[in-house]
């Protein structure tokens, strides 16, 4: 009897694991959007050089004796090719000729100018408060944004590794309930951060924190779920994604300042899942038995099948039970597994290098909402809602096709969207957006098949260590994102190359994984190395 049949034997898809993956994916649900969060907390209003004048002393006046706005504006700062003011430059001297309608000037650029050494004035008009303003991380400073993002996503690159390992050694549990604790601190500290040092180092922090709860809260609902129901649980979970980045838009629209939108969801969400989730978390059976602690193990198991009004079947269950039908898992605890047990083996070593490529794809797209020059509000709100079809599709792919077939196609059509992009004229704002709404609900159907997909490839001494290398993958592609953006600046397509490249090698490198549909996770190395492939089985 393998750990999938004694699920069948307490109850298989029973209330337990019903509100077991629902309990987990509370928190996925308001943490969802924080990956795009910087959409808005980092938004770059319209601004210009901050202008110092005398207007006493000025020789032009309006009717009411004050100097207009506007008029202000063009004395002080040059105009660039779409007339309108110059975003890090002002003019050395106050130009009072080009008030003048009846004066001349021959040529504006012989005009001089300096740099805004009195810093900048920001259009409020749709973010009263953010990163950029608050910082001033414009004109010399604008790397600084994409560095702030990269640097978060560096922190959940660091959690899947650290939290990767310390799950596989003890337990998924205890590190869900630290990272719970985690991200509320540090990302109420992120909302109150004194300088921008301290912010990127706190979101750092919580980056960690919110790759250790999606990562532990896939591996326990993998874990406690039959393996044909295991789809439709990853599917909930990448619906629970979408939902909160539809919320996100309107949250967005209505809390303009970047710290109390920050605060909001990541305060949230960390002391609802550190107070009240952990009481009802059962520890992986599955690990519990690998782990060597099969009295523990038997417990968990009693109380899924009372939960699940098996009680009877659960009492015949006791730890000679789990031994006798267990052998492999149980002999696989004496030895213990370290990150080099990903390349250690050759079938493990193919599906970890093939994953690299697969993981390293998802981010990009969506990272700069601005650069469509549409609604940021709007283009959120559909950019979420295409996950809606797109992960009903994959859900239907996925146990019908496959996960390999799946995650090669929506790999692929994703990057050829974007390489679509390229050849549309930039005035074409309509038919761009649609290209990049599809390539985003591509990635997005890819990423719900993905994640399934990783936890059903390793075996489960390894599974956590091996879903932090595809972590560590995708968010090395996340930490490069942004950073790509900023070539823009000497190639303006180049992004949209890389972007577009990106998921098309790693769709061909899905097609040398196995299948998985309606396979059981295997619990040991031996195993899924000696395991032969689907058509043999048939």
């Amino acid at each position: 009897m393998s750990f999938a049949e004694l699920l069948d034997h307490v109850g298989g898809m029973g209330r337990f694991q019903i509100i077991y993956a629902i309990l987990l994916a509370i928190p996925v649900f308001m943490l969802a959007s924080h990956n795009l969060l910087q959409n808005f907390i980092a938004a770059t209003s319209e601004h210009h050089c901050q202008v110092h004048i005398n207007i006493n002393n000025t020789p032009y006046t309006n009717l009411t004796g004050k100097l207009a706005a506007k008029d202000l504006l063009r004395v002080s700062i040059p105009m660039d090719s779409n007339q309108q003011p110059e975003k890090c430059h002002r003019f050395v001297t106050t130009q009072w000729q080009l008030l003048d309608s009846n004066a001349t000037v021959t040529n504006l650029t012989e005009l001089e100018t300096e740099p805004c050494a009195d810093g900048w004035v920001y259009d409020k008009s749709i973010f009263t408060s953010t990163i950029i303003t608050e910082w001033d991380l414009v004109c010399d400073s604008c790397q600084l944004k994409q560095m702030a993002q990269s640097i978060y996503m560096a922190g959940t690159l660091a959690g899947g590794i650290i939290f990767g390992d310390l799950s596989d050694r003890f337990g998924r549990r205890s590190p869900l309930i630290w990272c719970y604790l985690q991200m509320a601190v540090t990302g109420t500290c992120t909302a109150f951060s004194p300088s921008f040092t301290a912010y990127c180092i706190f979101r750092f922090l919580t980056g960690m924190a919110i790759s250790g709860i999606v990562m532990n809260s896939v591996s326990l609902s993998v874990e406690w779920t039959p393996t044909r129901t295991q789809a439709v649980v990853i599917t909930m979970f990448g619906y629970c994604y979408a939902i909160g980045q539809c919320i996100l838009a309107g949250v967005a629209y209505t809390i303009p300042n970047w710290r109390w939108l920050h605060a909001m969801g990541v305060f949230r969400a960390g002391v609802f899942s550190y107070l009240l989730l952990p009481r009802w978390f059962a520890e992986s059976a599955c690990w519990l038995v690998i782990a060597g602690r099969p009295d523990k193990a038997v417990k968990q198991l009693r109380r899924v099948a009372r939960i699940n009004r098996k009680k009877e079947e659960g009492d015949r269950l006791n730890i000679e039970v789990l031994r006798s039908n267990m052998q492999k898992g149980i002999a696989s605890a004496k030895s213990s597994h370290t990150f080099f047990d990903l390349v250690r083996t050759p079938v493990v070593r193919r599906i970890s290098f093939c994953l690299c490529f697969v993981c390293f794809a998802y981010y990009g797209l969506a990272m700069d909402l601005q650069n469509f020059g549409v609604n940021i509000f709007l283009i959120q709100l559909v950019f979420g809602a295409v996950d809606f079809p797109a992960k009903f599709i994959s859900v239907l792919t996925i146990g019908f096709t496959g996960r390999r077939v799946t995650q090669t196609l929506t790999l692929i059509l994703a990057g050829l969207s974007i390489l679509a992009n390229i050849f549309v004229p930039q005035d074409m704002k309509t038919l761009r957006t649609v290209l990049a709404v599809v390539g985003k609900g591509c990635l997005a159907a890819s990423f719900n098949c993905v994640v399934l997909y990783t936890s059903e490839l390793y075996p489960t001494v390894i599974r956590q260590t091996g879903m932090g290398l595809s972590n560590t993958m995708a968010c090395l592609g996340s930490i490069i994102a942004p950073l790509v953006k900023m070539l823009d600046e000497y190639i303006p397509f180049l992004p949209l190359i890389i972007y577009g490249a990106a998921p098309i090698i790693s769709g061909i490198a899905a097609t040398f994984l196995p299948e998985t549909l309606n396979v059981p996770l295997p619990e040991t190395i031996e195993e899924l190395e000696t395991r032969k492939p689907v058509k043999e089985r048939k």
